[in-house]
């Protein structure tokens, strides 16, 4: 077993899926737990514990979105969701009540694998102590011990990956990053889909700015990618 691997909980309704995926893991050095619905899914978790959570979006009964809902409640294990190609609105809605990632079905199996040691190697790596204890733009103010962030004394609903995305724009104003660049810097990933980067900033748009239509913070670089512009005094 190498040094990325750990016990993974795989719910998909799909029994070909799940054979798929678990041999893969399995070559990669993973445990693998299976369950065919939701309701199992959270029951396996329970009982076994898993390092990350391999989550199907369309289930019958409990789908995956009520089942991410419900280990974010107890957990913050790292989860990826899997979604039909066009399901934007599920991929949104799983990355708000806190999913780690998603992959798009028909998927390599190969890629989602590398993914997974991608995602569990990020979350095993300890927190740097951050080099501010607030981070501020105006009425938006981090406190990155608490990791809470308020605009206009408000609270603002980020989940972790949203938080972290904010965190480093405040740090690293009126410079250009890529998508390929956000995702290495921020997600600690050196390949995967670049299109989780767009949702995501859509998303922190969504809850930073005065008109999301017409970003003033998070600004589009065309031909680049994004860069964050301080408001003016």
């Amino acid at each position: 077993m190498n040094d990325q691997a750990g016990r993974v909980l795989v719910v998909d309704d799909d029994e070909t899926v799940r054979d798929v995926v678990r041999r893969y893991l399995e070559v990669a050095g993973f445990t693998v737990d299976m369950a065919g619905d939701g309701a199992e899914g959270l029951a396996k978790f329970a009982a076994h514990e898993p390092d990350l959570v391999v989550l199907d979006v369309m289930m019958p009964g409990i789908n995956g979105l009520e089942v991410c809902k419900r280990l974010r409640q107890v957990s913050q294990v790292p989860i990826v969701m899997l979604t039909a190609l066009g399901e934007e609105e599920n991929r949104i809605a799983g990355l708000q009540l806190g999913a780690d990632d998603y992959v798009t079905k028909p998927f390599s199996p190969k890629e989602l694998a590398l993914r997974v040691a991608s995602v569990l190697r990020r979350a095993r790596m300890p927190r740097p102590e951050p080099a501010a204890a607030e981070l501020a733009d105006g009425d938006l103010r981090l406190q990155m011990t608490a990791r809470t962030a308020t605009l206009g004394g408000r609270e603002l609903p980020l989940t972790s990956r949203e938080f972290d995305l904010l965190a480093f724009f405040l740090a690293h104003p009126g410079v250009a990053y890529s998508r390929a660049d956000l995702l290495e810097k921020v997600w600690g990933w050196d390949f995967g889909d670049q299109s989780t980067v767009t949702v995501h900033v859509r998303r922190l748009r969504e809850k930073i700015e005065r008109d999301p239509a017409k970003p003033t913070r998070v600004a589009t670089v065309w031909g680049v990618g994004y860069r964050y512009d301080r408001e003016q005094p």
